[in-house]
């Protein structure tokens, strides 16, 4: 029966070392840096990854697009020419089968935007200022002195509209010299000659020499200047003379039905109105010989008619021939925009959507992703020869295209040329162009109803994220809370956890922990009532055992015997003294909770507990410091009982060389007590499981009695009746443990109800 009883014992501490408390799992101290909400919406920022893709694709489309155009405005430039091909009557004979053209001397009739109003005040070829071009030394014929610049030298340009050549020239003489009155020659001045071919091929020449300024008349000239014979009035030349600071200037009209592929302009200048001899002339060609003559480049009208009727009115088309000359032009660059600006939308949209995105969206989108279409820079407008890569292609006999940017960068050119054959030869080249703005308005309205619905994607995807991921963290805020309030520090259950009706993981994982709260619940109380059970059970054979023992040892055994009995009875009061220490907790608990308080004097109590201390444990050393008029409302006894404990725990723990010290002080509105000890320090973790139940550290084989690590669980229980706190640490110096109090303080003097006695053996 002994053997059983110290098996049971071993048994017993085994179980006891095993217990140790955890820290609280379901008081939870984590600290989120991120909640659920703000992953939820991390991750439904992935979501503004859907305008960059929308953005790329749109600009993909945005180059099959160009491509697309690319490919239609070379098969129209292909159309056009195959309906030009093998057609020499589109053609000038002599200006367009030419090898090389010279400038100045081969001219160009630039298209007129309105008839000239001859005044002689050139104000009606503003546009066609940069086009006028610098005869002077190098285009001399005559000259009686060495040419000085001074002395005479003009600029030039011809136009035409509505059937009619019109020339305009701003001459610079430094000394004009007038037609006599009543004079009947004309070259004892200053005068032009006029010389051209018809369309059939004749050579005539005409001379203009004015009285004053006005309007003049034309001469025909059909011998010598010199006879006025020669000369036949003509109405078919209009001319206006006006003298100018620097000189004079001249603008005539001719009717394109005279004039053939040549044509050239002289002019005679005389000094001195005593000799009237020519000084100088200067003429864009030698006008005395019709092989001398230089061409002129007249815009057919017949291949515009061609464009025209061709129906294409989106893209610029051009004309030109071998020698890079236009020969005809239709279409605005500016408007040129192809097919794809029919492919918009242009009704007006007047929903509150429409309204909300125009007034706060388009803005945005405008500012930082798109670009809106704006007029450009045409350096090409008005010209009288292109020069560029497709041209150039074209004219070897391939066809060819390529983008180029405008002068100011506002917007991209696609051009296209394709070759006009004859008889094999390369005789021109039909050149198309299209500025990229009716893609761009194209890109830009569908990147802004795209943009549009991802902005409206996001903005609800992300709320219905942010409601949702809102309703999943309540719900498990809602769940950890009542997990926390379940289970108190100590692991007893104080409430249930109610399970939820939802049917997902969530609802799921409540009914889960409700039900193992509730498991949890049932086995505590069966551990809280362990202790109580295995006393009453064991008393019973313990007081067997030991009567058994008591009467045995009186049947006067030998010495052996009498060392097995003294050692049997040795176990049985050890196994009473562990009932009793199993129980004890339990009477303090239920003890406390019919206790009552009053408002006493903490620093007598420990004072007077102090002296019965020093009389208990006359081989240690105690340092106590107290400070005076420390009220607290509590109950005495169980204080007394608490500080009993602690001393206890330090003289364990401690060296009888070693001092004990107690000190009791005032912290702020607290009353603090500390009971430090010399010795083994703390185990790593162990602070604050020593005080729950049965949790000791103390090597039990070097131990006169059995210890179960109830004594700090009995002070923590009373010092949290008293709403104070306990808490164990090592020593600042690390050579032992200080064990710290705080209790609530009493303000203000109250009297002493109880005498207290506070004496303990």
């Amino acid at each position: 029966m002994l053997e059983r009883l110290q098996g049971l014992e071993h048994r017993l501490k085994d179980w006891l070392h095993t217990q140790r408390e955890k820290p609280s799992p379901l008081r939870s101290q984590m600290r989120f840096g991120f909640g659920l909400r703000t992953k939820v919406i991390l991750i439904a920022s992935l979501l503004l990854a859907l305008p960059w893709v929308g953005y790329n694709y749109v600009l993909e489309m945005e180059k099959i697009l160009r491509q697309g155009q690319e490919q239609t405005l070379i098969g129209t430039t292909r159309a056009l020419a195959t309906a030009l091909n093998e057609r020499p009557n589109l053609f000038n004979d002599q200006a367009s089968f030419l090898q090389s053209v010279e400038k100045g001397r081969d001219l160009y009739a630039y298209d007129l935007n309105a008839p000239i109003t001859l005044d002689g005040k050139l104000d009606d070829w503003a546009d066609l200022d940069d086009k006028l071009m610098e005869y002077g030394r190098d285009y001399v014929q005559f000259s009686r002195q060495p040419y000085r610049a001074s002395s005479l030298h003009f600029r030039h340009v011809v136009g035409k509209h509505d059937g009619a050549l019109y020339a305009a020239f701003d001459v610079s003489d430094k000394k004009p010299v007038m037609r006599r009155q009543g004079a009947a020659r004309v070259d004892r001045n200053d005068h032009l000659v006029i010389a051209m071919t018809t369309p059939s091929g004749e050579f005539h020449r005409y001379v203009i020499a004015a009285y004053a300024d006005g309007k003049v008349d034309a001469w025909q000239l059909n011998g010598d200047i010199n006879n006025p014979e020669d000369l036949i009035p003509t109405q078919d030349i209009q001319g206006y003379w006006r003298t100018t600071d620097t000189g004079y200037n001249i603008e005539l009209r001719l009717p394109l039905s005279l004039l053939g592929s040549k044509l050239g302009f002289a002019f005679y200048d005389v000094n001195s109105t005593r000799s009237r001899d020519v000084e100088t002339i200067i003429g864009t060609s030698n006008t005395n010989h019709q092989h001398k003559l230089g061409t002129v480049l007249v815009p057919s009208p017949e291949i515009e008619q061609i464009l025209k009727g061709m129906g294409h009115t989106t893209s610029r088309i051009w004309v030109v021939d071998r020698h890079q000359r236009i020969l005809a032009q239709t279409g605005d660059i500016q408007q040129s925009n192809g097919v794809w600006s029919t492919s918009i939308d242009q009704s007006e949209d007047k929903s509150w959507w429409s309204r909300l995105t125009e007034t706060y969206l388009h803005p945005l989108y405008y500012r930082y992703l798109l670009t809106e279409p704006t007029p450009f820079t045409d350096s090409l407008k008005d010209a009288a020869a292109v020069q560029s890569v497709p041209l150039f292609q074209a004219l070897q006999g391939r066809g060819y295209s390529q983008w180029r940017q405008s002068e100011d960068g506002n917007a991209m050119i696609l051009s296209a040329a394709y070759p006009i054959w004859l008889d094999n030869n390369v005789m021109g080249a039909v050149i198309a162009e299209e500025s990229t703005l009716g893609i761009q308005t194209l890109t830009n309205r569908a990147l802004e109803e795209l943009l549009n619905a991802l902005v409206a994607i996001i903005t609800i995807g992300t709320l219905t994220l942010f409601l949702f991921a809102s309703k999943i963290s309540n719900r498990i805020r809602r769940l950890r809370d009542e997990a926390e309030h379940a289970i108190d520090s100590q692991g007893r259950i104080q409430q249930a956890i109610t399970p939820m009706q939802e049917t997902d993981e969530i609802g799921d994982l409540s009914r889960s922990l409700a039900a193992m709260v509730s498991r949890l619940g049932q086995y505590n109380h069966y551990l809280e009532n362990l202790s109580s059970r295995l006393s009453h059970e064991l008393r019973t054979p313990v007081a067997v055992v030991r009567s058994s023992i008591e009467n045995l040892a009186m049947q006067q055994p030998d010495e052996d015997a009498q060392r097995y009995i003294d050692r049997a009875q040795e176990g049985v009061q050890r196994l009473s003294t562990i009932l009793s220490s199993m129980t004890e907790a339990t009477r303090i608990e239920q003890s406390l909770q019919g206790a009552e308080k009053e408002v006493f004097p903490l620093n007598e109590l420990v004072s007077g507990c102090l002296q019965g201390h020093e009389m208990a444990y006359a081989s240690h050393q105690f340092t106590v410091k107290v400070e005076e008029d420390l009220w607290i409302d509590g109950a005495p006894d169980y204080l007394a009982q608490l500080l009993d404990k602690l001393i206890a725990n330090a003289v364990d723990f401690s060296a009888e060389s070693d001092p004990i010290a107690v000190t009791l002080s005032r912290h702020h509105d607290e009353a603090q007590l500390v009971v430090s000890n010399l010795g083994p320090l703390l185990p790593a973790n162990m602070e604050n499981q020593l005080l729950n139940s049965m949790v000791s550290v103390r090597s039990q084989d070097k131990q006169s009695k059995p210890h179960l690590g109830l004594g700090l669980f009995i002070a923590r229980l009373i010092t949290e009746y008293h709403n104070g706190t306990i808490r164990l640490s090592n020593r600042q110096d690390q050579q032992g443990v200080d064990v710290t109090i705080r209790l609530p303080l009493q303000t203000g003097h109250l009297p002493l109800r109880t005498t207290l006695q506070a004496t303990r053996s």
